[in-house]
């Protein structure tokens, strides 16, 4: 690792990337062993005061929570008080859904987003009680939102509202991959019943105080005046510019922190992915997990329909030939939070990246870094496509409205020989990559958009983002029309 020629490219690419994505601040971190090789703060925590970023700078890190849930699920598995493919009901009997026999869900399949369960719209009462303190939050997330939505504030309340929704399963459990934030809030209700304990203090206990992670936490008020912390910043839409503004508080949803509100910095994440690569120990000696336990966290379960030939453990992600090497990663994305956390088991080496706003380009900071290691032009990608062109008349039949209850319609249209895919107030050109696979670039990166037939026919959803979207209105031709 001695050799730092590749940093110069790197942090050009890295500067050019955030500048374009108009991020205020970003810290990037690479370890080779759980010791740190590379750091730099991009930009600020505070724009307004030109504070900047450290590794030690607290950041959201969102859905990499995910992988926390799995670890504390793992170590009550050690000790004998689950298996992960008990019964959802043996330890919930309040889970139902309405006119289904949800008795066949397993944990496994919470912690794999396999249940079948389609994504659902409790996002906005989740938060809500966070926006009853700032009047004018404004995200695309909240745009399901009604004037008569309760709040949901308890494990309680999120199994009753799911109880109360019209949801059909996607496919039997274990055969259909969406992700799922209310499946991993309600690991959290697992945990805490069989450990005793609240979910919060299961895992502080259990995992961030054993690894030594000094300044993380579900409460910044736990952090006892630590001020080393980063403002949270939202994109504003100005019809004819995009304008970055700070936005005070923080959201928390305490029915689904399990899924996604740990608070931590890029130096207590890097030692969180050394003790994966150690087998389940920590640099101090505390041991986390065993070793089988830690496979069993890295083995690819199920394609996750974000890139092709990338698989779903528990609460990670692997991709088992990333330029020939298997790459563990996770990210997560709240207001205010874009988060990326890989690591290879095999040479131990990992990368951690921060920022202050969503929907940055962290990711591709992050392969940037990893390509540029290697000597490999920073933008290198390690997918291959199988088709490279389409005519029009054979992109005729995946135009049209794709929904979700999480993110409400996708429109695909057809537009100068090419599709077109909204999502969020941006559109994004789809490229064929495979038989019903393309692929979009999207914050310098790729993913995929998978399309499912019905018995190889008919086109009935699509996989995008990792979550299924339903098709409701088919349109055939292109235009503009909204």
């Amino acid at each position: 690792m001695q050799n730092n020629g590749w940093i110069d490219s790197f942090e050009q690419y890295a500067q050019n990337m955030i500048t374009e994505g108009q991020v205020p601040g970003v810290c990037m971190g690479l370890a080779k062993d759980g010791q740190i090789f590379y750091s730099n703060g991009f930009g600020f925590r505070d724009v307004e005061r030109q504070l900047g970023v450290t590794v030690d700078t607290v950041f959201g890190i969102g859905s990499i929570t995910k992988s926390f849930t799995c670890v504390a699920v793992m170590q009550l598995q050690e000790a004998g008080k689950l298996s992960v493919h008990d019964p959802v009901v043996q330890y919930l009997p309040e889970f139902r859904l309405k006119n289904l026999d949800v008795g066949q869900i397993t944990i496994h399949h919470f912690m794999t987003n396999t249940s079948g369960i389609p994504p659902l719209p409790t996002f906005f009462a989740s938060v809500m009680r966070s926006l009853e303190e700032n009047e004018a939050e404004d995200h695309p997330l909240l745009q399901n939102q009604t004037d008569d939505t309760v709040p949901i504030d308890t494990y309680e309340d999120l199994m009753r509202v799911i109880a109360s929704l019209d949801v059909e399963l996607l496919g039997p459990p274990g055969t259909e991959f969406s992700y799922s934030n209310d499946c991993f809030a309600l690991l959290g209700a697992i945990i805490e019943r069989v450990s005793g304990k609240s979910y919060e203090a299961y895992v502080k206990e259990h995992i961030i105080d054993p690894i030594g992670m000094e300044h993380t936490s579900f409460f910044l008020e736990e952090l006892n005046g630590y001020e080393n912390i980063t403002k949270l910043y939202i994109m504003r839409d100005r019809g004819d510019h995009k304008e970055v503004v700070s936005s005070p508080n923080w959201w928390d949803a305490p029915a689904s922190r399990a899924a996604g509100f740990i608070k931590s910095t890029v130096r207590d994440m890097l030692r969180y992915t050394d003790m994966f690569c150690k087998g389940g120990l920590t640099a101090r000696g505390n041991r986390i997990l065993t070793p089988e336990s830690v496979q069993q966290m890295i083995t690819p379960y199920f394609p996750t329909d974000m890139v092709p030939g990338q698989f779903y453990g528990y609460g990670l992600v692997i991709t088992s030939d990333y330029f020939g090497k298997k790459l563990v990663e996770h990210s997560g994305g709240i207001k205010g939070v874009t988060a990326q956390m890989c690591f290879f088991p095999e040479t131990g080496l990992a990368g951690v990246a921060l920022s202050n706003l969503e929907m940055s380009p962290v990711l591709a900071v992050m392969l940037g870094a990893l390509n540029s290691l290697e000597n490999r032009p920073p933008k290198s990608s390690h997918l291959v496509s199988k088709i490279d062109f389409l005519a029009e008349e054979a992109m005729k039949p995946f135009v049209g409205d794709y929904h979700s209850s999480e993110f409400g319609t996708l429109p695909i249209r057809l537009e100068n020989g090419q599709l077109v895919l909204s999502f969020l107030g941006e559109n994004y050109v789809m490229r064929p990559f495979a038989e019903d696979i393309f692929v979009v670039r999207a914050f310098g990166t790729d993913f995929s958009a998978r399309f499912i037939r019905l018995g190889n026919h008919e086109i009935v959803r699509m996989a995008f983002a990792g979550r299924q979207f339903t098709i409701q209105d088919k349109k055939t031709s292109g235009g503009n029309e909204k």
